[in-house]
């Protein structure tokens, strides 16, 4: 028995020195997954800080389409507005879908008596519009026959570029040269309209229902200046 003992305990005191001579026991070491088997992380965006910019309205939107009713209350108004004068509410109007060469009871379109009074502004924007230069008023005139009668010098140049046709004879059996000339002074602006149709190829010969000229007329009211403008060709 005691020997069985001394052997238990040798063999203790010798696991021991096994124990204390192999040192700490080193970790365990973790194998990385294969790179092959793990797709790589995606990457992490930051957040914009950049808003989105507002859409912008087109310019250019067909309005929508009216009944006749409405379409006519519109077209009125348009020319009640041109009438007026009143250039901002002529391009809302048009922008709404105003129809520049309606016209009212008595033959008026926004754009014939924008061109008639030289509202330029107004008439610029029918013209945009797609106003018909060879439309007409009550007395069978284009906006280039009273333009020139008033002397809106500058209108009638607008007119002539827009291309009004030039020795178009009214129901008076005028032309716009002819107006010029019978209906008003005489004076520079006169002159100025006179030369200016002259040199967009009016011609002074097309006689009144009298059977005078542009030049008979002007001799016979003392329009020298005018006189001499068309003897020359402007």
């Amino acid at each position: 028995m005691r020997r069985f003992r001394m052997f238990i305990l040798a063999g203790a005191v010798a696991g021991c020195l096994t124990a204390c001579q192999a040192g700490p026991g080193e970790p365990q070491r973790v194998e990385a997954p294969s790179s092959d088997l793990e797709s790589p992380a995606p990457p992490v965006t930051a957040p914009s800080t950049r808003a989105a910019a507002p859409s912008v309205p087109s310019t250019q939107a067909t309005p929508p389409a009216l009944s006749s009713e409405a379409q006519a209350r519109l077209d009125q108004e348009l020319i009640a507005a041109a009438k007026a004068n009143n250039a901002a509410l002529v391009r809302e109007l048009i922008g709404r879908g105003g129809n520049v060469n309606a016209k009212d009871a008595i033959q008026d379109s926004a754009f014939l008596y924008a061109g008639a009074e030289g509202f330029n502004e107004v008439l610029q924007l029918t013209l945009a519009a797609g106003a018909d230069v060879a439309s007409t008023n009550r007395f069978g005139g284009t906006a280039l026959i009273p333009a020139s009668e008033h002397g809106h010098v500058e209108t009638v140049r607008i007119l002539l570029a827009a291309g009004v046709p030039v020795n178009h004879v009214n129901n008076l059996g005028w032309t716009a040269m002819q107006e010029a000339i019978l209906l008003n002074d005489g004076g520079p602006r006169q002159q100025e309209v006179v030369r200016l149709l002259l040199e967009a190829g009016g011609d002074p010969s097309i006689r009144d229902p009298e059977g005078r000229t542009a030049l008979d007329n002007a001799e016979r009211l003392g329009f020298v200046e005018i006189a001499n403008l068309i003897r020359g060709g402007g």
